[in-house]
C-alpha cells in the first residue's frame, strides 16, 4: 500500500505528488451533468465566451475533487477510517480546459484519537496548482488513520 498509518506521520511532512492531470472538456461536462450542475459558465460555450473569462470555466467542484484524488495514492491509501471533514476550502484563480494540474501536500496538525486507540487524526493541508504554479485550489482535510502498528 501507497499511503501511511497515522504513526508514520510527522508536523511538517511534505509531498509533492507525482501524478498529474490535464484537464478535458470531456471531464468538466462529465463531472458537470452527473452531479447535475447546470451552471452555464461550466456547460454552455456560448455563455463563458460572453463571461469575463471569454471560455468555458472548469467545475469547481471538479477541481477540488482532483486536488483530494491526487493526493490519496501517498496519503491514506490503505489506512483511511473515515475522512472527518474538509475546511479553508479556497479557489483563488479559475480552471480552464486544458490546465495541467498537479497537487502538493504538507502534514500541519497530528492528533491522538480518544475513542481509537488503533487510529489517529492526520490534518493535511493539500494545494492545488496549474501549469504556472499558479494555486487554484486548497484546503484542509482531516482524515482518520488507522496506526501501521496497533
Amino acid at each position: 500500500m501507497a499511503g501511511r498509518g497515522f504513526d508514520e506521520w510527522q508536523v511538517g511532512d511534505r509531498l509533492s505528488h507525482e501524478i498529474r492531470r490535464t484537464v478535458t472538456e470531456t471531464d468538466n461536462l462529465l463531472f458537470s451533468t452527473m452531479t447535475h450542475h447546470p451552471q452555464p459558465l461550466h456547460i454552455d460555450l456560448e455563455a463563458a465566451k460572453a463571461s469575463e473569462f471569454g471560455q468555458i470555466l472548469v467545475n469547481g467542484t471538479f477541481t477540488f475533487a482532483l486536488m483530494i484524488g491526487l493526493s490519496v495514492g501517498d496519503t491514506t491509501l490503505g489506512f483511511l477510517v473515515a475522512n472527518l471533514g474538509y475546511d479553508k476550502l479556497v479557489m483563488p484563480k479559475p480552471v480552464f480546459i486544458g490546465d495541467t494540474l498537479h497537487a502538493e501536500t504538507e502534514v500541519i496538525e497530528l492528533k491522538e484519537s480518544r475513542s481509537r486507540p488503533d487510529a489517529g487524526v492526520v490534518t493535511f493541508r493539500h494545494v492545488l496548482s496549474n501549469q504556472r504554479d499558479e494555486i487554484v485550489c486548497q484546503c484542509l482535510r482531516m482524515a482518520l488513520l488507522k496506526r501501521t502498528f496497533a
